[in-house]
């Protein structure tokens, strides 16, 4: 429901009008008197219907060109709809080009003038929600300003307020768990804890705790002597090491052993290690943040996660909402994958929104590439998309993992052919493991390129 102001001196119209507008729903103030227009403009006004002359046998309209320029200069945002049957040709095509939002002729006719009406109204809410949304762009890049946000692409508040919690620990040493599904960002928010750091100008050393040999897992972190294990001919720099005054982003960290973990809580409270099959200590200071799609507690209850190590790497933890769940997220981030040359139609805008997005970010960003490349004009259509059908938000329930189902056979094939058959990476586009792949092709029949 809109408050349209009407201003005219015939009470007979006031009463028409407010009758007319009334019947639409909007809420309609009537005013004769011009001594009380500026007055009324202090309420909450979305629209102004106003008559040209005031004074009996007047025509030239001069009264409601100086009352439209009043109005303009206290409310120049106000959609101000002229009506009136004795005004020049000129003086509507002056105001019409000063601001006034259109020009009713009377007698007027009651579908044509609701239809004006209810047209700037719109824009008129359009433009508001606009303004609302620029105020806040810009409450936001003050909030973040001098900030290195490693080039993220959010508009979510749910992405906001993550980015502010990290912008806030950033400059702290506390250890940071970062939790969410596989594809929704976690290492973003890791490197943003680091660029804002006081260890910014030191190295931030990135470990997939899930694309390791559980047998290397310990050489690779905490280093290695030469002839520690098979085939090691030369002493090897672990992460640890190599992360010295700076940042450790330990990713999946659930797949640690449990050796793994003892020593790596060690390291947690004291910095001290020894490399394997070295007995000499070395001390490191180094920031860990890690990360993990799994429930960490059902691990712990299942004793393969240590509960001291959960305590130490959750400090504080931060959690990435699905992108499901983000759904002011989808656009920015279609767009920023896109090409520039490429475009988004409306209707391939509605899929990009309806879509589930199981495999969140990556899973997005895989499809936005297939589909520039694939592609034959510059504005993308569902059909460009390639969307799995039965994937839609109104469909798939929430849920806590992916099951061997929720990725079809026509997807996987799709991706390894994106991804020239390359295992690694077609796991990490569809957001699983390469294990989890290799299982997927076996029960689906698909071999190994």
């Amino acid at each position: 429901m809109a408050t349209i102001l009407v201003i005219d001196d015939n009470t007979a119209v006031l009463h028409a009008l407010q009758t007319l507008f009334s019947l639409e729903g909007h809420q309609v103030i009537g005013c004769s008197q011009l001594t009380q227009v500026l007055l009324l403009l202090e309420r909450p006004i979305d629209l102004v219907l106003q008559d040209m002359n005031f004074a009996k046998g007047e025509m030239s309209g001069e009264q409601g060109r100086a009352l439209f320029y009043q109005i303009k200069q206290r409310r120049p945002d106000l959609p101000v709809i002229l009506m009136t049957a004795w005004a020049s040709l000129d003086m509507v095509v002056e105001l019409v080009k000063a601001g006034a939002a259109d020009y009713i002729a009377k007698p007027w006719d009651d579908q044509r003038l609701l239809t004006t009406v209810n047209t700037m109204l719109q824009l008129g809410a359009v433009k508001q929600q606009q303004q609302q949304l620029a105020a806040r762009e810009q409450e936001r890049q003050a909030q973040f300003h001098g900030k290195d946000l490693c080039g993220l692409v959010y508009a979510s508040t749910k992405m906001e307020q993550v980015l502010q919690m990290a912008l806030q620990l950033a400059p702290t040493h506390a250890a940071v768990l970062i939790t969410g599904e596989n594809g929704t960002g976690k290492e973003g928010i890791a490197q943003v804890l680091h660029a804002n750091s006081t260890r910014r100008s030191q190295p931030f050393i990135k470990v997939n705790m899930g694309a390791l040999p559980a047998d290397l897992m310990e050489a690779e972190l905490f280093g290695a002597e030469a002839g520690a294990y098979t085939g090691l001919g030369k002493t090897r720099i672990g992460r640890f090491e190599a992360a010295d005054g700076g940042t450790l982003f330990l990713d999946e960290i659930g797949n640690l052993s449990l050796a793994g973990q003892m020593k790596l809580l060690r390291v947690l409270q004291t910095g001290d290690f020894e490399r394997l099959g070295s007995s000499q200590t070395r001390h490191v200071d180094v920031r860990v943040v890690s990360a993990t799609n799994a429930d960490l507690t059902k691990a712990i209850a299942q004793g393969s996660f240590r509960q001291d190590l959960y305590y130490r790497l959750n400090v504080v933890e931060l959690h990435l909402a699905p992108l499901s769940q983000r759904l002011d997220d989808i656009l920015p981030l279609a767009r920023h994958f896109l090409p520039k040359q490429k475009t988004l139609s409306s209707a391939a805008e509605q899929a990009l929104l309806a879509y589930a997005w199981p495999g969140n970010v990556r899973e997005l960003q895989n499809v936005c590439q297939r589909a520039a490349l694939l592609a034959q004009g510059d504005q993308l259509e569902p059909a460009d998309l390639n969307l799995p059908t039965q994937t839609s938000l109104a469909a798939t329930p929430d849920k806590k993992e992916r099951s061997l189902d929720d990725i079809d056979k026509t997807q996987i094939e799709q991706v390894l052919a994106a991804c020239d058959g390359v295992i690694s990476r077609a796991a990490k586009q569809l957001g699983i493991t390469r294990q989890a792949l290799y299982r997927r092709m076996e029960f689906y029949g698909i071999a190994d390129r």
